[in-house]
């Protein structure tokens, strides 16, 4: 009876973890489709990639971290990266500001949980959080990552895709 007792306890605890887990998930994925979130260069790596630092925010600094790579692929994307003292500025890959919506079934399916866009992003340190990038801002935090974002094939996968032109397709 014990062991039942034991079972069912556990059993509980795991189904209501992961409800827990599952609604914060569902609350920053509805963060992510309004894309707040501050992005900044911090180096380059090798040809075709870049570090930055996103800044991200939730009320769970665990599920910020999750986010900051859909934002950081989505700033390369969309808004590119300002320029500091050491590292020049990138320009974003898309262009046309109405493309995210123009396209918006194919960039819902890119950014969905598990989609296209963890080919290209890759947390530095393990996703290790310094603890001046994490700053309690009211109910949620401001969480800082870095992030190393393979720009090139990001680009290349656009292409591909028909999203943008090609480098050498001309005016």
């Amino acid at each position: 009876m014990k062991l039942f007792t034991v079972v069912v306890i556990s059993v509980s605890f795991l189904f209501s973890s992961n409800f827990a887990f599952s609604q914060a998930k569902k609350k920053a994925d509805k963060e992510t489709i309004e894309w707040r979130y501050e992005i900044e260069a911090v180096g380059t790596g090798i040809q075709g990639t870049y570090q930055v630092k996103v800044w991200s925010y939730s009320k769970k600094p665990q599920v910020a971290i999750e986010q900051a790579k859909k934002n950081a692929v989505h700033g390369i994307v969309f808004k590119g990266i300002p320029g500091t003292g050491r590292v020049s500025s990138q320009k974003a890959l898309v262009q046309d500001s109405n493309l995210d919506q123009e396209k918006e079934n194919y960039f819902n399916e890119f950014f969905k949980d598990g989609g296209k866009y963890q080919k290209f992003v890759t947390l530095v340190n393990n996703g290790a959080i310094s603890p001046e990038d994490r700053i309690k801002m009211g109910k949620e935090y401001k969480i800082g990552i870095v992030v190393s974002i393979s720009s090139a094939a990001l680009r290349k996968s656009l292409e591909d895709a028909g999203i943008i032109k090609g480098l050498g397709s001309g005016f």
